[in-house]
């Protein structure tokens, strides 16, 4: 591919298997992660985008004109087992996972994105970005102009990527699980406050476990979810496991 259309643009758009059940790992990263079978799996996911990828790029001379971004689709999966061994991922300190339509374990993943000589490395933003933008950011790159007859939702990430603006352009963040909505999130441009509203939350099986281990997965509708009027609020800027819903008592605004 790299040498038919090194001499003209071309996007290159690769979807890997890892890190997904059932966990397939080839024989050389089995055993090479300290975090079992799912690690492995990252590890050697880390290695063919590396090898595969970057270093052809660079081999190419790419490198300095070549947009490269790296993201999942989801947070890492919490139900995923063998046997009675449980195989999932880890997503730190944010609440639940894959398939959960609004917690932050199931949609906050990090985003990593390489321009040599554009983009300045080792820079990290906190802005919350999505999956969406990478439609309108290609469109910018290639010298397009995305379609003026609809609502597009995505916002181009040249401008957040290269500092000359320091926010991201979304104000306002619906989380679906499929066609539901389950969470909307506000960023209150004035003070910087992160505000995250649940409409609906899975039912986690076990109920303190933080996840649907019992199901397999967490579903959408139906008697697997709570629904909650009021929402569920909450302050992310100040709680960002999700830990501490808000009352009128405790924030009065």
């Amino acid at each position: 591919f790299y040498f038919r259309n090194k001499h003209r643009p071309f996007l290159l758009f690769v979807s890997l298997l890892h890190v997904h059940t059932p966990l397939i790992t080839t024989e050389k990263f089995l055993g090479r992660s300290r975090h079992g079978l799912y690690g492995d799996n990252v590890e050697e996911m880390d290695w063919m985008v590396g090898k595969w990828l970057l270093d052809v790029i660079d081999k190419e001379g790419l490198k300095n004109t070549t947009f490269t971004y790296f993201a999942s689709d989801h947070g890492g999966s919490l139900e995923a087992h063998r046997g009675n061994a449980q195989l999932g991922g880890w997503n730190g300190i944010y609440k639940g996972g894959k398939g959960m339509g609004g917690w932050e374990g199931g949609i906050r993943v990090p985003g990593i994105v390489r321009w040599s000589g554009v983009l300045p490395a080792g820079t990290v933003t906190n802005e919350l970005t999505s999956l969406m933008d990478i439609f309108p950011t290609v469109v910018h790159l290639a010298g397009g102009a995305v379609p003026q007859d609809r609502v597009i939702d995505g916002r181009t990430l040249l401008p957040l990527l290269q500092g000359t603006v320091q926010h991201s352009g979304h104000e306002f963040m619906f989380h679906y699980c499929g066609v539901f909505l389950h969470a909307v999130r506000w960023h209150q441009k004035d003070s910087g406050t992160i505000w995250k509203a649940h409409y609906a939350t899975p039912v986690f099986q076990p109920e303190t476990s933080g996840a649907c281990f019992d199901r397999g997965i967490c579903p959408c509708f139906g008697d697997g979810v709570t629904h909650h009027d009021p929402p569920l609020l909450f302050d992310l800027s100040q709680d960002p496991s999700e830990a501490n819903p808000l009352s009128a008592d405790t924030e009065p605004l």
